[in-house]
């Protein structure tokens, strides 16, 4: 068993690191202000190899592992989490093309993003279904050799800057069975009928985009369809466990970022003539706050492990990571704010956008109810 990182590894997460320190946190809080996608510091980078890590080599991608690509995220989340979505979320949708993909949709829809020339996004929710997947209601029918997409899509990442999107859409009404006749498949942007309108007023990650996607007779070829008609729910279902390791690795970077802001203020700030770090109250906040952060890190790398190697707990993993990590980030953020006083309820200070950021990770990609009975679920089985 062993717990270190590799020297390649230790390399990633220091590049990474410098990366952020130089190019994230001087304008983080400037995004988050304006509610602006960082389009700039995309293109940056893009530069650095850090767009769709995970994306295989021979299509322009790092080839970056699930550990590898958690040591990012969190590395991406402890300096902004909005600005660091933005980087880590270019690809979202890609595992799905690399696993069922064509080797036509790969050089389509894969190689550009790692060079920064496309965003790509996953349209799953709607504005009646969140935790219930299986409840979408967005339609794809055949007409000839196209598919015709109608319906709604709700809080998509990239929304109104993404180029193209995996949607998750019913594309037989009649199939037998609650999870059956759902298909993914790949919709652009430029195409007749597409709509995006972009959601402002967010508690946080505001630098991130996120929009109501509508879908109007919008008609892509059949080329676009993503592996087996009918498929779609069951290939979803094989990348929550990824997925919910990324969120986990964000609560992580989230607790990480926070915990270093409120040590530096602790040891800053003077109260009766002494930095308030030399109480014992702030002392014992801070240790509290490094040791949780220190086991959600544990957690979620042994979530990311197992999703490289198919271990048999990862289902169960998974879902833990995410709701102890995401878990973590709340709460040590909050302490954070606590450790700041009235400093931390302002946006003079990292932490007031931290705290904000927080919450998110109890609610995207399953929250914290379905973490919870998910590995209910598992231990039942």
């Amino acid at each position: 068993m062993d717990f270190g990182l590799s020297d390649e590894q230790q390399a990633i997460r220091d590049e990474v690191r410098r990366f952020a320190e130089n190019e994230i946190i001087p304008v983080a809080s400037e995004y988050d202000q304006a509610e602006k996608f960082p389009h700039e510091v995309m293109d940056k980078a893009a530069d650095a190899g850090l767009l769709g890590p995970g994306i295989p080599l021979e299509y322009g991608g790092a080839g970056y592992s699930p550990l590898e690509t958690a040591i990012i995220v969190e590395e991406l989340f402890a300096a902004d989490p909005g600005i660091g979505l933005c980087i880590s979320s270019a690809g979202f949708g890609a595992e799905a093309i690399m696993a069922f993909g064509t080797e036509d949709q790969k050089e389509r829809f894969l190689e550009p993003i790692p060079s920064g020339d496309a965003i790509m996004g996953s349209a799953i929710s709607e504005p009646d279904t969140g935790s219930d997947v299986s409840s979408v209601a967005a339609t794809a029918e055949k007409d000839g050799d196209e598919w015709v997409l109608n319906g709604n899509k709700m809080w998509i990442t990239n929304g109104s800057v993404g180029d193209y999107f995996v949607v998750l859409c019913k594309t037989d009404p009649d199939a037998s069975g609650r999870y059956n006749g759902f298909s993914q498949i790949v919709v652009e942007s430029d195409r007749d009928g597409f709509q995006a309108d972009k959601i402002t007023g967010k508690l946080g990650i505001r630098a991130s985009d996120t929009a109501e996607l509508i879908l109007d007779d919008v008609r892509v070829p059949e080329e676009n369809l993503i592996g087996t008609e009918g498929g779609g729910f069951l290939q979803i279902m094989q990348f929550f466990d990824e997925t919910r390791t990324m969120v986990a690795a964000q609560g992580v970077g989230i607790a990480r970022g926070a915990t270093d802001r409120a040590l530096e203020y602790a040891q800053e700030r003077e109260q009766f003539g002494r930095p308030i770090s030399d109480f014992q109250a702030i002392e014992h906040k801070l240790a509290e706050m490094r040791t949780q952060t220190e086991a959600a890190r544990t957690l979620t790398q042994k979530s990311a492990w197992s999703v490289e190697n198919r271990d048999e707990q990862l289902t169960a993993l998974a879902s833990m990571a995410k709701e102890f990590s995401s878990r973590v980030a709340v709460e040590v953020a909050d302490e954070a704010v606590q450790i700041h006083g009235g400093a931390g309820y302002v946006n003079d200070f990292d932490v007031e956008r931290f705290y904000r950021d927080a919450k998110i990770t109890q609610i995207y990609e399953g929250t914290t109810e379905i973490q919870k009975n998910v590995i209910a679920r598992e231990m039942l089985e």
